[in-house]
C-alpha cells in the first residue's frame, strides 16, 4: 500500500504530469487500484511487486510533489464462512 500525501499546491502539477507521462512505473511494479481522501490531499494506492526496490525508482519521479509512505501488506486473512 502506498500512501501519498500531496505537497501544498501540488495536486494540479501532479495531474498535469500524470496526463503527460502516465504513472511512470518501472517494469515489475504493478498498479492495482487507488482511493483519494475526500479533501483530495492524500491518495492510497494498492500496488504489487516482487521487488521492493522498484518503489524507489518510481517515487523518484514524483518526490518533488508527493511525500510517500510505503506499507508492505501480508496475505489477506481468510474469513470464516
Amino acid at each position: 500500500m502506498v500512501i501519498e500525501t500531496f505537497m501544498p499546491d501540488g495536486r494540479v502539477k501532479i495531474y498535469e504530469r500524470f496526463h503527460q507521462k502516465g504513472r511512470m512505473l518501472p517494469l515489475g511494479l504493478t498498479y492495482i487500484d487507488s482511493w483519494l481522501t475526500c479533501d483530495g490531499d492524500r491518495c492510497f494506492q494498492l500496488m504489487e511487486t516482487d521487488d521492493r526496490s522498484l518503489f524507489k525508482i518510481w517515487t523518484e519521479n514524483w518526490n518533488d510533489l508527493v511525500k510517500f509512505e510505503i506499507v508492505e501488506l501480508g496475505e489477506k486473512p481468510q474469513r470464516d464462512a
